[in-house]
C-alpha cells in the first residue's frame, strides 16, 4: 500500500499525452485544450478606441471647446480636429487621429455647440490605445491552454474561427456486480440500484468528455476478462467500478492480470478509496475504482481527473488547491489520509456530515474536498486545511 502523494505522482508519470489533434470550430471548442499556439493576426483594439461616452478633444489652452461632429461605434469617420475642437463620442467608437484625449460626458457642461470642462484633463485619458490588449503577430493563447467561454470570446474578438486542439481521450466505464439493477426496475431482496456508472458518465459529460461507453458485466471471471479486453482495445482510458477486492466473486484483479495489464499500484493509504488500482496496458490507462459510490467519485477527482487532463495536453492537470481555515474543530480517526466532502462558505471551509464512502447525498452539497494527511490527528477551528475545489456545478 502506498501513500497519496506517491500514488498521484505515479498516475501523472504514466499518463500518456495523446498525439492526435483536430481542427474545431471556435464555437464548438469549449473544454478542449490547444494543441498549438494561437497567433493574433490583428491588433486589438485595431484602432484607438474610446473607453467612455463623452467627447474626444484636441486639447487647447481654454477649457471651452466647440463640438463639430459626432463619432459612434462602427463609424469609419475620422474628422480632423483643430486645437480647441471636439466631437461627441461613444464607448467603443474610434478616436479621431487628431484627438488627444477623451473626457467623460459627466465632466463637462453643455452650452449649445460648446462644452466647458469641469475638471483638468490629461493627455490620452479614457483612450484605449491601438493594440492595448494584443499586437498582431503576438501569441494570443499558448499550447496547453484549456478553452473556456471567456477564451472563446477573446479569440472571436481577434477574428479567429477555428483552432487546433488535442482530441479528447475515449473512455469505457465497466460496472461490475450481480446485485446491481438498472434504475426503473423493481428491486428484489439483496439488490441495489446501479449508480456508479450513471454518476461517472455524468461527471465525464460535465467535464466535456463525450466519447464514453458504459458497460455492465456480471460477476463472472470469463465475462469480466472478455469485457475488459474489449474495452482496452477500444478506449484510451478504462474505468472499472467494483470487483477489485479479494472476495470470492471479485474477478477484476484476476482478469486484469490474465490479460496482461501492468499493475502500477494497488491500494492507497487513504479514506475513502483504499482499494484503488491503477495500471497500464500499452498506452491505455486503467483505474479500478472502489465500488462504494462516494469513494469512487473521490478517487475520480483526485486521480482520474489529472490523468485525463494530462492526456489531453493541459498544462494545469489538477483541481485547484488552496489553504482555507476550518469552520470547526475536527478529530481524525485512524491513520489514513482523508478526503472529506466539504463546502466552502465565505472565508471558511465546512466539513459536511455523511462522510461514509457508501453515501453520495453529501457530495451533492459539496463544492470542495478537504485533504487531511495521514500524520495529522486533530485540526482546530480556524486552522488552515488543504482544500480541493471541485469543478463548478
Amino acid at each position: 500500500m502506498i501513500d497519496v502523494k506517491s500514488a498521484l505522482n505515479l498516475v501523472l508519470r504514466h499518463a500518456s499525452l495523446g498525439s492526435k489533434t483536430q481542427e474545431v470550430a471556435l464555437k464548438a471548442a469549449l473544454d478542449f485544450v490547444l494543441a498549438k499556439d494561437v497567433i493574433s493576426e490583428i491588433d486589438m483594439p485595431p484602432f484607438r478606441q474610446s473607453a467612455m461616452d463623452g467627447y474626444a478633444l484636441h486639447m487647447g489652452e481654454s477649457n471651452s471647446y466647440k463640438v463639430i461632429g459626432e463619432v459612434k461605434a462602427g463609424d469609419a469617420a475620422n474628422p480632423v480636429l483643430k486645437a480647441g475642437e471636439a466631437v461627441r463620442i461613444f464607448t467603443g467608437a474610434p478616436v479621431p487621429d487628431t484627438a488627444n484625449t477623451v473626457v467623460m460626458q459627466e465632466k463637462v457642461r453643455v452650452n449649445g455647440d460648446k462644452i466647458v470642462l469641469v475638471d483638468p484633463l490629461n493627455v490620452n485619458q479614457n483612450i484605449r490605445p491601438n493594440g492595448e490588449q494584443i499586437r498582431s503577430g503576438a501569441i494570443a493563447l499558448t499550447k496547453g491552454t484549456a478553452i473556456n467561454s471567456a477564451r472563446i470570446g477573446f479569440l472571436a474578438s481577434l477574428g479567429i474561427t477555428t483552432i487546433t486542439v488535442y482530441k479528447k481521450p475515449t473512455l469505457s466505464i465497466i460496472v461490475t456486480g450481480n446485485e446491481l439493477i438498472t434504475p426503473g426496475i423493481k428491486l428484489s431482496f439483496g439488490e441495489i440500484y446501479e449508480s456508479n456508472g450513471v454518476m461517472l458518465s455524468a461527471v465525464l459529460s460535465e467535464l466535456g468528455y463525450k466519447d464514453t461507453r458504459l458497460i455492465k458485466v456480471e460477476d463472472d471471471y470469463n465475462q469480466t476478462k472478455e469485457v475488459l479486453q474489449k474495452a482496452i482495445n477500444n478506449s484510451d482510458v478504462v474505468l472499472v467500478t467494483g470487483g477489485i477486492s479479494v472476495g470470492d466473486y471479485d474477478f477484476v484483479g484476476k482478469a486484469l492480470n490474465a490479460i496482461g495489464v501492468e499493475e502500477i499500484f494497488y491500494k492507497v493509504n487513504q479514506k475513502p478509496g483504499k482499494p484503488l488500482f491503477f495500471g497500464k496496458k500499452g498506452e491505455v490507462s486503467l483505474f479500478a475504482l472502489p465500488g462504494n459510490p462516494a469513494a469512487a467519485l473521490s478517487c475520480f477527482y483526485i486521480y482520474v481527473y489529472p490523468l485525463l487532463k494530462k492526456s489531453e495536453g493541459a498544462y494545469k492537470t489538477q483541481l485547484t488547491r488552496i489553504a482555507m481555515p476550518l469552520s470547526v474543530d475536527y478529530s481524525v480517526r485512524g491513520n489514513r489520509a482523508q478526503f472529506l466532502k466539504a463546502q466552502v462558505e465565505g472565508s471558511h471551509v465546512h466539513i459536511l456530515g455523511g462522510q461514509s464512502s457508501a453515501m453520495l447525498s453529501a457530495f451533492g452539497d459539496a463544492n470542495a474536498l478537504v485533504y487531511i494527511p495521514e500524520e495529522v490527528t486533530e485540526i482546530k477551528k480556524g486552522e488552515g486545511v488543504e482544500t480541493i475545489l471541485l469543478p463548478a456545478k
